[in-house]
């Protein structure tokens, strides 16, 4: 491989690990938002709240990291939903009951 080609490589992969990263921060805090949900006197205003800052930082860091270029955003989007993934086999139905 040239260098060229070398550094797009490394790049999605930064794309593909950040994607990951907002997957974690994404279906964390909605697990954790969920689980509040019985315990607030105001669980529209939690849920909404929740969601807007959600898309807020995913949408913010998706934009960041696609930087213009397509490649890097599906990567970022394949990072996000092997998160997806891999959080709901761990935080499966099995275990929540």
């Amino acid at each position: 491989m040239n260098e060229l080609n070398m550094i797009t490589v490394i790049i999605l992969c930064l794309a593909f690990t950040a994607g990951l990263v907002f997957g974690a921060f994404y279906f964390i805090t909605l697990w954790r938002t969920v689980k509040r949900l019985s315990e607030t006197a105001h669980p529209v205003r939690l849920m909404l709240g929740s969601f807007v800052v959600r898309m807020v930082v995913v949408l913010t860091g998706f934009y960041f990291v696609m930087s213009g270029n397509w490649e890097r955003l599906a990567m970022a989007l394949m990072g996000f939903i092997l998160m997806k993934v891999i959080l709901t086999r761990h935080f499966g139905i099995s275990k929540a009951i």
